[in-house]
Order: structure tokens, then C-alpha cells, then sequence
């Protein structure tokens, strides 16, 4: 827990200092958070290589895997279908599409202002953010009470990178494989799930 809630006081950390504009001009308008994330994701893959465990499971899932994203999917669809009943200005089509974001805020998002207009883009952004957010602070929780595969759930596509330290810390570096490839296959499915649910 301590971990996720340093993760979390970097992030609000970084909003206050360009806030303020603490930091030279340079250093905003280059995106360095990429090769932030290129260097995490370098380090993680280390890790997982040198652990034989990870390659054991993978190799012992076999299609047994394919379930991970599957139900991610079917739980989400199921979720938001559930919240939408008490949301007035939002159909459950538009819920649907920003569900199916799975947690990949800055692409969802872009496809769901483009094609159902700003708010609710806006509203996808802060909502897979706020699921991003969760997960990074609610892991060890989230694993004690629903188990090992219920954090890689939560991260939904963000289990392949931002959320799989956490997740690899939370419930063992022989699960972050299977996070990995859960957040692959989401990522992949993200602009065909929200187009489809949004214009067919």
C-alpha cells in the first residue's frame, strides 16, 4: 500500500510543480514520461526473464490464459451496464464505449470525443484514469480479497505497463506475464470495442 500511495504523491507531485511551473520551459513540453515508461517497462522485462516461475505459468495456461481478457471484458461490459441505469445524461452506448476503454485513458478517450463529442471524451479521460488511479493504490487490497488475478483485472489494459510493478510487487513477478498479456490483448481491442459499440 505504502508503495502505491508514493506512486500516486510522484504523480499529484509532478501536477503541483508544472501547476506552478516550477520546472524550466524545456523540460514540460518534452515528453520524457515515455522514455520513463520505455526505461519501467525495460526493467520489468529483467525481472520477469529471470524468473523461470512466470514462464511455467505461462506455459501451463495455455488457453486457459485467453480468460484473463475475457473476463475483464464481460466484467466491465457488466459493470458499467449496472452504473449507467443511474447516470441521466449518459446512454448506456456511451457508458458502454468509455468502459471499454479499459483503463487506456489517452487513446479512448480520443476516439470517444472525436465521435460522441468533448464531455464525453473528458468523461472517459478522468474515468480510466480513475480506474488507472485505483488500481495502482488498491492492488494489495484488491488481491487479498478477490485474489491474485483480480488486480490484473482491475488494471485492465494499463496491466501491461503503468499498473504491472504494482501488480508484479502485489501478487508475484510469475503473474506479471499474464498481466502483460491481458493488457496486450485489451489494448489491441480498445479503438475496435469503442468504435463498434459507438458506430454501429
Amino acid at each position: 500500500m505504502k508503495s502505491s500511495l508514493l506512486i500516486v504523491g510522484f504523480f499529484v507531485l509532478g501536477i503541483i510543480v508544472s501547476l506552478f511551473q516550477w520546472l524550466p520551459q524545456i523540460l514540460i513540453d518534452a515528453d520524457l514520461s515515455i522514455y520513463a515508461l520505455y526505461v519501467l517497462m525495460f526493467l520489468v522485462g529483467i525481472g520477469i526473464g529471470a524468473d523461470k516461475k512466470a514462464w511455467d505459468i505461462l506455459r501451463n495456461a495455455r488457453l486457459k490464459i485467453f480468460l484473463v481478457p475475457l473476463t475483464v471484458i464481460v466484467g466491465t461490459a457488466i459493470g458499467v451496464a449496472v452504473v449507467s441505469v443511474f447516470l441521466k445524461n449518459i446512454t448506456l452506448r456511451e457508458a458502454l464505449a468509455i468502459g471499454a476503454g479499459y483503463g487506456y485513458y489517452s487513446l479512448s478517450s480520443i476516439f470517444i470525443g472525436e465521435i460522441s463529442g468533448e464531455a464525453m471524451g473528458v468523461v472517459a479521460l478522468i474515468s480510466n484514469i480513475s480506474r488507472e488511479i485505483l488500481t495502482l493504490l488498491l492492488a494489495p487490497l484488491i488481491a487479498r480479497y478477490f485474489g491474485k488475478l483480480a488486480p490484473i483485472a482491475a488494471g485492465g489494459a494499463t496491466s501491461m505497463d503503468t499498473t504491472l510493478p504494482v501488480i508484479a510487487k502485489t501478487v508475484g513477478k510469475e503473474f506479471a506475464i499474464i498481466a502483460v498479456f491481458s493488457g496486450i490483448v485489451l489494448t489491441i481491442l480498445v479503438p475496435v470495442f469503442v468504435t463498434m459499440i459507438l458506430e454501429f
